[in-house]
């Protein structure tokens, strides 16, 4: 396999890394306003992602990285032609990280409700947004032949990518649901169950729409296998989450997580923007990519610093791997 191959793979699993681990936290601040009955459970809810939230957001910081190092033509047309919609998504990242690490440094009442109301629109807005992106890139948009992006911020909200937007919210919403019935006690710990269970029937209906969309319009053997798994996955995570068995029910969502990138990706080689207005004008992994010297260090540096990386993070969740509720918040501050 050619190092440009490589990328684009190595590329489409951090960003799998990235949607199935801040998939759940952007699902907890959406919780935050369905799930919690008061401040005390908000606080559970937020507790239960404090000490992972932020090395989440580090594979986005790697995914943005190695796509601007590996395909700069791509990075430079996606983030042009994006601008609005990823800035919207930037600002909410920034506000939501000072939402949680500001909410409790004051007691007031006014203070405290206006920096949980961000935190749930600060969750809410990138899940949505996310898909919507990933939705245009799948399907097109308009780039000329000079590859840049000659369209405009309406013409990404078309409903393709509309549809693709509600699948990954409603998806990242129930992966919360499920991590919160895995990490809580009590009765937030039932309701957590119950709700993921709505959330998960909705979710199914939804992506069942999406993928079928996607398989249609770009699909092959691959794109079916993983949108087969997406959806057996989803089945499975539900019908877990309904007998009680959180463990195996986020494990099932996270394999829904993957499965839906994957086909995503798979749908998209090897192209990695395709353009609308004619296929030879296309972005693909050959000429929006790096030299192949580049991309021989990019390998070496990745393969050294990679898996240092997983075990530090998977160590970090090992050592908050217990369970809390209500019983453990001293103060509802």
């Amino acid at each position: 396999m050619e190092l440009h191959n490589v990328w684009f793979v190595l590329i489409a699993v951090l960003w799998t890394g990235y949607f199935f681990l801040e998939g759940f936290d952007f699902g907890i601040g959406v919780l935050t306003k369905l799930l919690a009955r008061d401040r005390k459970e908000r606080r559970v809810l937020i507790n239960t992602i404090g000490p992972v939230w932020d090395g989440n957001e580090v594979w986005l910081l790697t995914a943005g990285g190695a796509t601007f190092a590996a395909f700069p033509e791509w990075y430079a047309t996606l983030f042009s032609g994006f601008y609005l919609p990823l800035l919207l998504i930037l600002v909410c990242l920034i506000v939501r990280g000072v939402a949680f690490e500001y909410r409790a440094k004051r007691s007031g009442e006014k203070w405290q409700t206006n920096w949980e109301h961000a935190i749930f629109w600060t969750s809410l807005l990138p899940a949505l947004l996310w898909g919507v992106a990933f939705g245009n890139i799948v399907r097109g948009v308009k780039i000329d032949a000079d590859m840049e992006y000659v369209g405009n911020f309406w013409d990404l909200l078309n409903p393709y990518a509309i549809l693709g937007g509600l699948v990954t919210l409603a998806l990242f919403t129930f992966h919360g649901a499920v991590f919160a019935g895995l990490k809580t006690v009590g009765d937030i710990r039932e309701r957590a169950g119950r709700l993921a269970l709505k959330l998960g029937i909705a979710t199914a209906v939804l992506a069942l729409g999406f993928l079928t969309w996607t398989q249609l319009d770009n699909g092959d053997g691959w794109s079916l296998l993983a949108m087969i798994t997406a959806v057996v996955a989803l089945v499975a995570a539900v019908a877990t989450i309904a007998a009680g068995r959180e463990g195996w029910s986020f494990a099932f969502s996270g394999v829904t997580v993957a499965a839906v990138v994957a086909m995503l990706f798979l749908t998209l080689f090897p192209n990695v923007m395709p353009s609308s207005l004619n296929d030879a004008w296309s972005l693909t992994v050959t000429n929006a990519s790096s030299t192949p010297y580049t991309l021989k260090i990019m390998t070496w540096c990745a393969g050294i610093a990679t898996p240092l990386v997983l075990l530090y993070q998977g160590w970090t969740y090992w050592v908050f791997r217990k369970r809390i509720g209500t019983q453990h918040i001293a103060e509802a501050h």
